[in-house]
């Protein structure tokens, strides 16, 4: 799908720009209080109506139900505490984690953090500008942490566009090629699919499906082919 019209990336990077941004944000950070009135805020704004990219997936459109359902509950102590309890044995885990967040684990057989894919993850933030939010202490390589990492490739191409920077507008194409096929797209649709598997609540359940369907519309529009691998 990729194309020369320089308006029609501005309409796509601004999508996958806020859509990645928010996936990004939403699955990395633990649901704490000061998390709390910012759903609230995305509720309030019927964030979940569409998607700014990828609207016409049917993964984004099952996804969108479900966040519907949950905005429609609203944000009571009880469902909150359902959703502490749903991200803390998702993400975090107890004795096991139901869907690892981080790269690593899905590749080598010991299936560790901190290999070398996350330093490769790492030195990829850099090349762009971008260092994770909690280096040295936790790992980079964060499902959370890269979306938003794309999100951000996204916002410096709009910005290469509107300072006409062909250059620079090469560079970060090939980057989002780069980072989605070797990083992001090899790994990520399994962690979909463990959490569509295991999540109990429909905001997790929902956010798993809409990321899904923004790594298969960015996949088409960068021409890169990803391999939904069933879950190992």
């Amino acid at each position: 799908m990729v194309n020369d019209n320089p308006f029609e990336w501005q309409e796509i990077l601004t999508g996958e720009m806020l859509l990645l941004g928010l996936l990004g944000r939403i699955i990395y950070h633990y649901p704490e209080n000061q998390e709390r009135s910012w759903l609230k805020s995305l509720i309030d704004e019927e964030i979940f109506l569409e998607s700014p990219f990828g609207n016409d997936k049917a993964q984004i459109q099952s996804g969108l139900q479900l966040l519907q359902k949950w905005a429609q509950t609203g944000l009571s102590d009880e469902e909150f505490v359902n959703m502490q309890a749903d991200y803390t044995r998702l993400f975090i885990g107890f004795e096991k984690v139901a869907a690892p967040p981080w790269e690593s684990v899905y590749f080598g057989e010991d299936h560790l953090i901190f290999q070398q894919r996350m330093l490769d993850v790492r030195y990829a933030y850099q090349r762009f500008g971008l260092e994770a939010e909690k280096i040295h202490q936790e790992p980079d390589d964060h499902i959370g942490l890269e979306l938003a990492f794309m999100s951000h490739l996204a916002a410096l191409g709009i910005q290469a566009l509107n300072d006409q920077d062909v250059a620079r507008w090469d560079e970060l194409l090939e980057g989002q090629r780069e980072f989605l096929a070797i990083h992001l797209g090899a790994w990520a649709f399994e962690w979909c699919a463990l959490v569509e598997a295991n999540a109990k609540t429909d905001i997790y359940q929902g956010v798993a499906l809409l990321t899904r369907g923004a790594l298969s519309a960015l996949a088409e529009v960068l021409d890169i082919t990803l391999v939904e691998a069933p879950v190992s």
